[in-house]
């Protein structure tokens, strides 16, 4: 079996921030009131044995996240890190955690330390643009817990990435978030457009993924407009690209250099199919993707299904095969399809300019991206085959 991904929700929905944007909260609405969301012994375990044993690959990668995981304390981890060497049979397991680091402590930091955690941190940029969205659910800024986290990750030695929501606020100030990150000392940056539907006047972060003929083409008012962020992308690019090439990796630019390379897209959106990365719920249940936690994707529940079993599903597979076949006429003719192959099937929900539906709500910050960066990711790719570095481009493209 080729390898998969699982996004673990060992929480559930449950955070203790309000972020205006998050479309994981109304998760809450999938299961019964008083519903504990705290992942039980019994789950745990079957899902790290069933994981470990699904994974053919000489190193097992597991990922948690929320809602909020640090909620559950460190000692829940350590009953993780102890079911790992039990199940993985003596290969070498690697953790991620993605959290808003307004919980951590020495405690935490020293933890993840000693088991070599990759932590992500949301940060959203410097405080005033951060608390934008980012509030706690007393309507109180997070940036100073945030911060205050970030310093003790650096002071411990974890190693960390940042995850940068770029929505309506921050995209109108790229290299002031650019800067900001790598003066908290982020080497490793990810960002996330925020694309919200919205309907009636009211989000619908709830609402499933539309089917053809009833597609919805306003957003939130928080959503990133599509030209500000290719804009944004184009600009920190351009300063990447001059300074920075092996000194500061930035996902959508490293992905981007696979793909020019010929090595291919590492990150599903960008990818051809999709179905590969799923998502688990802290009660066990399996869904097709983490933007798919709806009813209709439910692919069972790993108490009464095997992981292998669903991944492998039918279902599963007409859900991945989906994207490619779905992708309208419109984007087959584009010379960034190669890149960008119509992006996330959650983002299509616009028509293209001949009325064809499907279309991706960002295809013009990728069409402007993907064309902006061809001649140095050509440069970069050349360099690669060359058996030279990339970064050699910064003497070269001034």
């Amino acid at each position: 079996m080729p390898p998969f991904h699982v996004m673990t929700k060992p929480i559930g929905p449950i955070c203790n921030l309000d972020c205006t944007y998050c479309y994981y909260l109304e998760k809450e609405k999938l299961y019964p009131r008083g519903e504990t969301f705290r992942m039980s012994p019994e789950v745990l375990e079957t899902y790290i044995r069933d994981y470990c044993a699904a994974q053919h690959t000489p190193e097992i990668s597991m990922a948690w996240q929320g809602g909020e995981p640090t909620l559950l304390g460190v000692d829940y981890f350590r009953r993780v890190v102890e079911l790992q060497k039990k199940h993985a049979g003596g290969r070498p397991v690697s953790n991620a955690i993605q959290t808003n680091g307004t919980r951590l402590d020495a405690e935490w930091c020293r933890f993840f330390r000693e088991n070599q955690f990759l932590v992500g941190l949301s940060l959203d940029g410097p405080r005033k643009l951060h608390d934008t969205y980012r509030m706690d659910k007393g309507g109180k800024s997070t940036f100073d817990r945030v911060t205050v986290g970030l310093k003790l990750l650096k002071r411990h030695g974890v190693e960390f990435n940042t995850l940068t929501v770029v929505s309506a606020s921050n995209v109108k100030h790229p290299l002031e978030v650019y800067d900001f990150l790598k003066e908290q000392g982020s080497g490793f940056i990810q960002f996330i457009p925020l694309v919200e539907r919205a309907g009636d006047g009211a989000p619908l972060d709830f609402a499933p993924p539309p089917e053809p003929g009833e597609l919805l083409r306003e957003v939130t008012r928080w959503s990133v407009p599509a030209e500000s962020y290719g804009d944004f992308l184009c600009t920190i690019f351009d300063r990447w690209v001059r300074e920075d090439v092996g000194k500061v990796f930035v996902q959508i630019f490293d992905v981007a250099l696979g793909i020019w390379s010929g090595r291919g897209a590492s990150l599903c959106v960008f990818q051809k199919d999709c179905g590969r990365a799923l998502a688990m719920e802290h009660n066990g249940d399996v869904f097709s993707c983490d933007h798919f936690v709806y009813p209709r994707y439910k692919l069972g529940n790993i108490l009464n299904r095997s992981l292998g079993d669903m991944v492998e599903s039918m279902e599963q597979q007409a859900f991945g095969h989906a994207k490619s076949e779905t992708l309208p006429a419109y984007c087959h003719r584009c010379e960034v399809r190669f890149a960008c192959n119509g992006e996330c099937p959650k983002h299509r929900f616009i028509k293209t300019p001949d009325g064809e539906d499907g279309l991706n709500y960002l295809c013009p910050a990728y069409k402007k991206f993907f064309t902006h960066i061809d001649a140095p990711m050509r440069m970069m790719a050349d360099l690669l085959r060359a058996g030279r570095a990339p970064a050699e481009i910064m003497g070269i493209h001034r």
